[in-house]
């Protein structure tokens, strides 16, 4: 499950403490112990009584240490959190991904080795102390449902006192409205009418999420500044430099950090040019700013809820984008403020990125970590063994529980769940995802004896700059090296993809064996 209780022992035990630490009657030594009764073991009855009644008289200080958080949360954040609502967008078809996405959602695409990018915005959401998410989906929804509902079951919602919950909103067809979503706006609009619903009547703000981001951050310190500024819509941002910056949605502030003018990724040079600001009012020294003289959306956003259901049903009822549309014209005559976020965040929105991403997972020390003891990012519960490494050399690489790898050469790579990689494989700057379920011995012989292939790497081949996406066969001696150095095909037929220069093998498909690609 997606969260952790103490034992009612422990609970017990906290009370009892916090009681001894409230009477003056109880000495240092019997509050350490968790205990009210004389610590003179021992003594005789008149000695005891003695000790008590010193005891008595005595008002003792007591100090409790714990270990400082890695991610400073802010404080009371549950009592504030009950008013917060978050709507989780599920993307759109997931061109820029494909074929990561020709079976899945965005969000559903495994990462890291054992999670999936959903799991990142539902963690922060939790450790954040927010209870109410609605995940809006559309394409290829089947996995990411499942995923869902084994990671984030939250039952009743008593875990969140009787109120939290996550639900799934579909796309749907409706006698009033017979359209898909057609944009980031238009899918939270037709579900606007549960912002006014009765469930969710205690809710001030809302929080717009992406499901393809990689970052760590307190939503409630988002929202909080939010609320301190009076803003009507928060857009959370980070400064950037030239290199990518017209892929994101740009803006220009002013000293109060109001958004003054919005554009959504600039077409042309000039736009772009024009879109240059002075980031120091973000708190960058003069030779960051110029490093990065762009302030960049992050696409997540705080709108209060009586704000957000007027723009999308009355004031721009026709439009079907935040970024590109409401965001922009919201500004002219909103209180939109910027939101500076200064930790790790990346857009993970294509082939290239993702595969780049996962590859920086491997480095020490890596920029982002999933694991971080007090704000993990949770993810499905699976009951499966350590991986089994033998005879191996493996550097720079993350392999995941229930992976087998015998007699290989691992190096800048993440091997995920259940992989199967057979004696004297090199694996280099590759990313395998693993597979869904074992295949049994007899079933891998049968396979073999029939001149089939089973799942996982076969003996002998070599693999650099590809993804092997779940459940694929590659047969032995197997060489994805991409050496005609082609940067873009697309071949329905084998399953087989190149994507800014990287080999896709896509979830299921079969590469014979000495096959060279």
């Amino acid at each position: 499950m997606a969260t952790m209780y103490g034992s009612r022992q422990g609970l017990r035990a906290s009370a009892q403490r916090r009681e001894a630490v409230a009477s003056p009657r109880v000495s240092q030594a019997s509050v350490l112990a968790g205990s009210v009764t004389p610590v003179a073991q021992g003594l005789s009855n008149k000695a005891q009584r003695s000790a008590c009644a010193r005891s008595r008289s005595t008002v003792v200080n007591v100090k409790a240490m714990i270990e400082a958080p890695t991610l400073k949360y802010e404080p009371n954040t549950r009592t504030r959190s009950n008013t917060v609502l978050a709507i989780i967008l599920g993307g759109g078809a997931g061109s820029r991904l494909f074929p990561l996405t020709k079976t899945r959602a965005k969000p559903a695409v495994p990462i890291g080795g054992a999670y999936r990018l959903i799991d990142v915005p539902m963690s922060n959401c939790i450790n954040s102390g927010i209870s109410k998410i609605y995940i809006l989906t559309q394409f290829n929804s089947t996995s990411l449902n499942r995923h869902l509902g084994r990671a984030y079951n939250m039952g009743s919602g008593v875990r969140f006192g009787g109120d939290g919950f996550v639900e799934v909103l579909a796309a749907t067809q409706t006698p009033t409205d017979k359209e898909w979503f057609q944009g980031t706006a238009d899918a939270v609009r037709q579900y606007s009418w549960l912002l006014s619903d009765v469930k969710n009547r205690a809710i001030e703000d809302v929080v717009i999420l992406s499901g393809d981001h990689l970052y760590r951050m307190d939503y409630m310190k988002f929202v909080n500044y939010h609320r301190e500024t009076d803003a009507d819509v928060t857009i959370g941002c980070i400064p950037y430099g030239s290199d990518r910056a017209k892929e994101f949605g740009l803006m220009k502030i002013d000293d109060n950090r109001r958004v003054m003018s919005f554009a959504e990724k600039p077409k042309t040079a000039e736009a772009l040019n024009a879109m240059k600001v002075d980031t120091t009012v973000l708190g960058l020294t003069p030779e960051e700013a110029k490093e990065k003289p762009y302030i960049a959306s992050m696409g997540i956003y705080v709108f209060k809820k009586d704000v957000l259901i007027k723009l999308l049903n009355e004031s721009f009822a026709k439009a079907n984008d935040f970024g590109g549309e409401i965001i922009p014209e919201a500004a002219k005559n909103h209180n939109v403020v910027a939101y500076p976020f200064y930790g790790y965040w990346e857009d993970i929105g294509t082939v290239k990125s993702f595969f780049e991403e996962n590859l920086k997972l491997c480095r020490h020390p890596a920029e982002f970590e999933f694991y971080d003891p007090q704000s993990p990012i949770y993810t499905s519960p699976r009951v499966l063994p350590p991986a089994h490494i033998e005879n191996c050399k493996v550097t720079d690489a993350i392999v995941a529980q229930g992976a087998y790898v015998h007699d290989s050469t691992i190096s800048n790579a993440v091997v995920g769940l259940r992989s199967i990689i057979g004696k004297g494989c090199t694996i280099q700057d590759a990313m395998v995802m693993g597979a869904d379920f074992y295949e049994s011995d007899d079933q891998r012989a049968a396979l073999l004896a029939s001149g089939g292939v089973p799942i996982g790497i076969g003996a002998g081949s070599v693999i650099t700059n590809a993804i092997i996406d779940k459940n694929a066969r590659i047969g032995k001696n197997v060489k994805i090296i991409n050496k005609e150095g082609i940067n873009e095909r697309m071949d329905d037929n084998t399953g087989i993809y190149i994507r800014s220069g990287i080999v896709v093998v896509s979830k299921g498909a079969t590469v014979a064996d000495n096959t060279v690609i």
